[in-house]
């Protein structure tokens, strides 16, 4: 019981208002309060337990899938809620199904790239759930390379139709989500054959089942492509695989708001610009970005408080043994990654902005920042993917032996959040597009201003000739210091692949030759991004209340020097950057843990995260850790009985022949 107690002195040391902070993390008001109001609804609904779901079988799982996400839908309509109310209930149920994809994909991409006449048709049957959705473009052969997708839709002109077909065994249509058993339709992307042609990679509406018995429609075979990694984890949606053999579907379920099939054969092109199709690229990702600060909160939440909780070494004459999180190996380890889940937040928010500017921009045909909005979002996305999987399982570890159990929350965590890493983008795929574009802006540099976040690059010639003028460590606490070494180190990494890849005659040659340099040189861009928008963030006017920006202050600098330090090596190779000055950052960044040991368990608690949501022993609010742990321990099925079913059978023996043995011998 101790445990508590000790939560409760850590809270006592918060420097700050922690409802205000949590109104900053939230974004507003407004938000904190329809978010709390959600996760306390799923916290004290019993329907929505599950902790029992790793100790689940397949079918029994996803039948408990689908009941929670039925009774959901019964809630939302009966409680009249809103899109966005929906939206924090789904998220808090916790539980990856197959209305994640038919809200997040298949709705989004009729909404994007239908016609007037297909969105007053489709939109209204999928809102109301009256047909569910899904995305299936991924192949059992191709992921990224979308233009490699091998499934057909080929124009029947005598019946003004497309036939799709799957001409190959790695066209089959291979993990999305929610098409294994649910879903009724697709959205299906195709390569689309006119008059004996090909003219690219198009989006088509498919019914896949039968709207009375559920039953694929003829031509159609469907099915799970089986156990994924974790316990439950993504084990709840029903990743499927998707083969055509000649299925005709009518013209009008092309998706022809940007290109159009005429009855004739005819490509037809709109007044949309096909560049649209980018926004809905930027959409999605920056939901991505969004998620990663939720995932790794989730995980450092745990971390931090657990990490308060235990005790280990340390006792004098009899006393209290050391918290761990007093350690400074555990602060070097924790603390960074905290500043990373309020970093993430940030720029996840920022990305909401630059999405509403870039929709906004295109419908009125300003497309000048397209490149850059697209290269962006495409290396956020990979980098704090990337960085969130890797802090889960750091957190885990944080939390030594006990961070294995599932009951911690933390290998389910991981579990389910790894696909982030590969889904809508390969991560090394993605920073290799943003890399094409950073050489392309360094090429330009003469003729072309950059804009948004390379707007850095016109100042290359004074980055690439300046050096860092920190003298002493707390100089690293001067935010334009912070801003320029980040600038430099990217700039400096840019032009020079630029130059090197100047040097091979052949420029596919000379990108795959310089491959790895070429996304380190993107992720120096991306961090250059996520620590410019957090300085940005601390600027701004809306931050209230009692030692909030300070407290954000201080994360913002741990992210950007613990940044620094484990990519030092960037740093000092660019010139920028002495060795005596990377030693002088890394003192400040020992001091600023300091800064953050008061705060820290109030940090994670202004994420406002219900215990429930958290799914974690190790992490509860009142740090009631150990009794927990012993009472999860007797409600596993093992522990029903005594004696394990199978022991008589298969032990004894082995018991009984060994005492034979014995008695022999004597």
């Amino acid at each position: 019981m101790e445990g508590v107690d000790y939560l409760t002195d850590e809270r006592k040391t918060a420097q700050f208002d922690i409802v205000a902070m949590k109104v900053a993390w939230a974004g507003s008001r407004e938000t904190l309060e329809v978010s709390d109001r959600m996760a306390k609804l799923v916290a004290n609904d019993p329907v929505f337990e599950k902790f029992s779901r790793p100790m689940l079988g397949r079918k029994e799982l996803f039948k408990n899938t689908l009941r929670k996400a039925a009774y959901a839908w019964k809630l939302i309509v009966s409680l009249g809620l809103s899109e966005e109310e929906a939206k924090w209930l789904r998220l808090y149920i916790d539980e990856p199904a197959f209305t994640d994809l038919h809200w997040g994909m298949f709705i989004p991409a009729i909404e994007g790239q239908g016609t007037e006449e297909q969105k007053q048709k489709w939109l209204p049957l999928a809102k109301k759930m009256q047909i569910i959705g899904c995305y299936a473009q991924t192949e059992l052969g191709h992921g990224s390379n979308v233009q490699g997708l091998e499934t057909t839709a080929t124009f029947d002109p005598q019946t003004d139709e497309f036939v799709l077909h799957s001409p190959t065994l790695t066209s089959s249509k291979w993990w999305p989500g929610g098409l294994g058993k649910v879903s009724t339709h697709a959205i299906v992307y195709a390569r689309l054959i006119v008059g004996g042609q090909f003219h690219g990679v198009h989006g088509f509406i498919v019914q896949l089942r039968s709207l009375e018995d559920h039953s694929p429609v003829d031509g159609i075979t469907v099915g799970d492509i089986g156990l994924k990694f974790g316990n439950g984890a993504y084990n709840t949606m029903d990743n499927g695989v998707l083969r055509f053999d000649h299925v005709r579907i009518p013209r009008n379920q092309m998706l022809m708001r940007v290109s159009q099939v005429t009855k004739e054969g005819e490509i037809m092109q709109s007044d949309v610009p096909r560049q649209l199709i980018y926004g809905t690229m930027v959409y999605v990702r920056q939901t991505i970005v969004a998620d990663a600060s939720k995932a790794l909160s989730r995980a450092v939440c745990i971390a931090t408080r657990y990490s308060a909780v235990r005790r280990q070494f340390g006792s004098r004459n009899g006393g209290p043994e050391t918290q761990v999180i007093d350690y400074k190996t555990q602060q070097n380890r924790l603390f960074p990654l905290l500043a990373s889940a309020y970093a993430f937040r940030f720029v996840g928010e920022w990305l909401k902005w630059l999405y509403m500017d870039v929709k906004q921009r295109l419908a009125a045909n300003d497309f000048s920042t397209l490149p850059e909005a697209h290269a962006c979002t495409a290396g956020l996305k990979s980098l704090t993917t990337t960085a969130t999987a890797d802090g889960i399982e750091e957190c885990r570890k944080l939390c030594g032996g006990h961070g294995y159990l599932v009951s911690s929350g933390l290998p389910e965590l991981f579990a389910v959040y790894i696909p982030a890493c590969t889904y809508e983008g390969d991560n090394v795929v993605l920073l290799l597009q943003v890399a094409r574009f950073l050489v392309k802006t360094v090429s330009e540099l003469g003729h072309k201003k950059p804009v948004g976040t390379t707007a850095y690059m016109g100042r290359a010639a004074g980055l690439l000739q300046t050096n860092c003028a920190v003298q002493t460590a707390e100089e690293w606490l001067n935010p334009g210091a912070i801003v320029e070494a980040f600038e430099a180190r990217a700039a400096r990494m840019a032009v020079g692949i630029a130059q090197r890849l100047a040097k091979f005659e052949n420029p596919e040659q000379g990108f795959a030759e310089l491959a790895a340099d070429l996304v380190e040189a993107s992720v120096a861009h991306c961090q250059l991004i996520v620590v410019s928008k957090f300085i940005e963030k601390l600027q701004q006017q809306d931050i209230r209340g009692k030692g909030v920006r300070e407290s954000l202050e201080v994360l913002c600098y741990v992210y950007a020097l613990f940044t620094l330090h484990k990519h030092q090596g960037d740093f000092l190779a660019t010139g920028y950057l002495s060795p005596k000055q990377a030693s002088l950052a890394n003192d400040q960044l020992r001091t600023l843990y300091s800064k953050v040991r008061p705060n820290a368990v109030a940090l994670v608690d202004s994420f406002s995260y219900t215990d429930h949501y958290l799914g974690s022993i190790l992490g509860r609010y009142d740090g009631n850790v150990y009794p927990k742990l012993y009472e999860a321990a007797w409600e596993d099925p093992l522990n029903d009985s005594d004696v394990a079913d199978g022991f008589h059978q298969y032990v004894q023996p082995m018991l009984k022949q060994k005492l034979l043995l014995s008695s022999a011998k004597l």
